[in-house]
């Protein structure tokens, strides 16, 4: 069983940056983000491919965040840039040991970390 581990989250000003760490026990495939506000189903952010040349965004955070994997410690970052009021949410880390590729899907993945809050002051 791998765990995963975030950190990186606080409060932050609109405008502001802030960048995610997820790091993992062993090894996994396709790792991806996603996020849950108050009062809301948990949602996909973004996603990488196991050799991380392949990434995958959400159309509301296209061009302000990037995931970035570093396989030799088994680590996925999620630099978010930019931030707004609605990106407040608990980000969770999310990995997979059945798919090498891009997964959007909440049950396409097996592994996920405890979460990590972000809030967007205005």
């Amino acid at each position: 069983q791998v765990q995963l581990v975030e950190s990186g989250g606080g409060l932050v000003q609109a405008g502001g940056s802030l960048r995610l760490s997820c790091a993992a026990s062993g090894r996994t495939f396709g790792m991806g983000w996603f996020r849950q506000a108050p009062g809301k189903e948990r949602e996909f952010v973004a996603a990488v491919n196991w050799s991380g040349f392949s990434t995958y965004y959400a159309d509301s955070v296209k061009g302000r965040f990037t995931i970035f994997r570093d396989n030799a410690k088994n680590t996925v970052y999620l630099q978010m840039n930019s931030l707004k009021p609605e990106d407040t949410a608990v980000y969770y880390c999310a990995g997979s040991s059945r798919y090498s590729g891009i997964r959007t899907v909440v049950d396409e993945y097996d592994y996920w970390g405890q979460g990590t809050q972000v809030t967007v002051s205005s």
